[in-house]
């Protein structure tokens, strides 16, 4: 009676620790990324009242079984369901991010990495990212020698707002080109005035120019020619970048001169006004050539002073901000612009020229940029974190790394949806591994909830109550033998 009471007692403890497990499931039924887990049970520990023996052919007795009586029920082990994902909830939020596989987040808590399923990510003041609960999302760096590459190496901490990149550094414009139709019937173009085409272009620090082209046609040319010249380059504040005023207000040369076409071009201070402070440059115009019996660019070149071959599609454009600039570049706040004009063409239209000028290259680069502020930042679907800019850069700022394990059930929960490695879940090399390895991913802008199934727990639930039921029955019954027991004295 004794043993079968002690039994009941085991059933009862087991039945609690299956509750318990039971009620911090449903529990969490709504935690992003939490993995429910499951009880079993076993049998323990059995008492033999006998032996069991072989048959004996000399005696003629068969064999018995051996006689054993249970002592109860213990719990044999409490499972993660790691490897059971948990439907992926849509936020829009782009550091909200969901693994697609069974690798784990690394993050770093108190100087240990932890590893979680859980990617509801934030930014500290300190530009790092990390976790609500203040763990620090771990990755890997760009490297120092080239900003479109990843060094793979032992993780770090992800510090993707960093006051380093909250901006982008500008750059000056290398590349331009013109495009358009030049109609000969234009008389726009044997007018004084000529068709002015405006060269949007930044210097080495990012502040925005504007030159001014004109494309007109002398009396002298041929068919299918026209000459370019600059007039003028206007700065952000619409000034003239050639004249300035002098301690008296009276304008003045700036000391900015220009090569175009091989042509160098400066201010003719006889020509400044000092009622409007308008003024005339002294300078060449290159030559336009199309090809007159169909329409087709032929060459832009400088072949007014012999500096320039006669069959170049583009032509140098350089800004000098002084003196010193001619003779050493690095002085200069201008880098040279190739001013390409293979794309204009010479056919008769309405008898309106129609033309533009674009920066950038023909293949889209040397436009130049100014100064960029961060407008947010973005992740791939291989982890890799992009800082985005107003200035319309998209630079690399790291890489998350995930880790995975021979076997991820042996991992030991911590709590706020971290793990920690055991000697059964196998070790962290601290480096981790792509997330696109092995096919798998990121999905930003969703999360992973948890993976509890009510249905089943709610169904583990009532099995559960029953069992303690039963167990808790076999106590009361125990103790009524035993009261009669007690009673056969009387």
């Amino acid at each position: 009676m004794m043993r079968a009471l002690f039994s009941g007692v085991s059933g009862l403890k087991v039945h609690q620790t299956k509750m318990d497990v039971i009620g911090n499931n449903i529990a969490n039924v709504n935690t992003v990324g939490f993995k429910s887990s499951s009880v079993n049970f076993s049998d323990v520990f059995y008492q033999t009242t006998q032996s069991a023996s072989g048959p004996n052919r000399m005696t003629g007795s068969t064999g018995r079984n051996a006689m054993q009586i249970g002592l109860g029920a213990s719990v044999a082990s409490i499972t993660k369901l790691i490897s059971t994902p948990g439907a992926s909830q849509r936020t829009d939020d782009p550091l909200d991010i969901m693994i697609d596989g069974n690798q784990f987040f690394i993050v770093n808590s108190g100087g240990t990495n932890y590893f979680t399923k859980a990617g509801a990510f934030t930014v500290d003041s300190y530009g790092t990212l990390c976790t609500y609960s203040g763990a620090a999302v771990m990755g890997w760096q760009v490297d120092r020698n080239d900003p479109n590459t990843i060094v793979r190496d032992k993780v770090s901490q992800l510090n993707v707002m960093s006051p380093e990149n909250m901006y982008s550094k500008p750059e000056a414009t290398k590349a331009a080109y013109v495009a358009g139709n030049i109609d000969s019937l234009d008389t726009q173009l044997t007018s004084e005035t000529g068709k002015i085409v405006n060269v949007s272009f930044y210097d080495k620090t990012g502040h925005s120019y504007t030159a001014d082209l004109k494309i007109y046609r002398d009396e002298a040319d041929s068919d299918g020619e026209y000459r370019v010249e600059v007039t003028d380059i206007i700065n952000e504040s619409g000034d003239s970048i050639f004249i300035t005023k002098d301690a008296t207000g009276k304008y003045v040369p700036s000391g900015v001169t220009i090569k175009f076409a091989g042509i160098d071009y400066a201010v003719d201070p006889a020509t400044i006004s000092q009622e409007d402070g308008s003024f005339s440059l002294k300078g060449g115009a290159a030559k336009l050539k199309f090809d007159a019996a169909t329409g087709d660019f032929v060459s832009v070149t400088g072949t007014e002073t012999d500096t320039l071959p006669e069959d170049l599609k583009s032509i140098g454009f350089t800004v000098y901000s002084n003196s010193d600039a001619v003779s050493d570049p690095t002085k200069n706040a201008f880098r040279e612009v190739d001013l390409d004009f293979s794309t204009v063409t010479n056919y008769a239209t309405s008898g309106a020229s129609n033309l533009t000028a674009v920066k950038g290259g023909l293949d889209g680069n040397g436009a130049g940029k100014r100064f960029g502020s961060m407008e947010g930042i973005g992740v791939d679907v291989s982890g890799k974190i992009y800082g985005k800019y107003d200035n319309g850069d998209r630079i690399l700022l790291g890489q998350i790394a995930v880790a995975s394990f021979a076997n991820p059930a042996g991992l030991e929960a911590v709590g706020d949806n971290m793990f920690a490695a055991t000697q059964n879940s196998g070790d962290f090399d601290g480096i981790g591994q792509d997330p696109s390895q092995g096919g798998g991913g990121l999905s930003t802008g969703e999360l992973e909830m948890s993976n509890v199934d009510l249905s089943a727990q709610f169904t583990d639930m009532i099995t559960t109550q029953r069992g303690f039921q039963a167990n808790s029955r076999i106590i009361t019954t125990s103790d009524t033998l035993l009261e009669e027991l007690i009673n056969l004295k009387r």
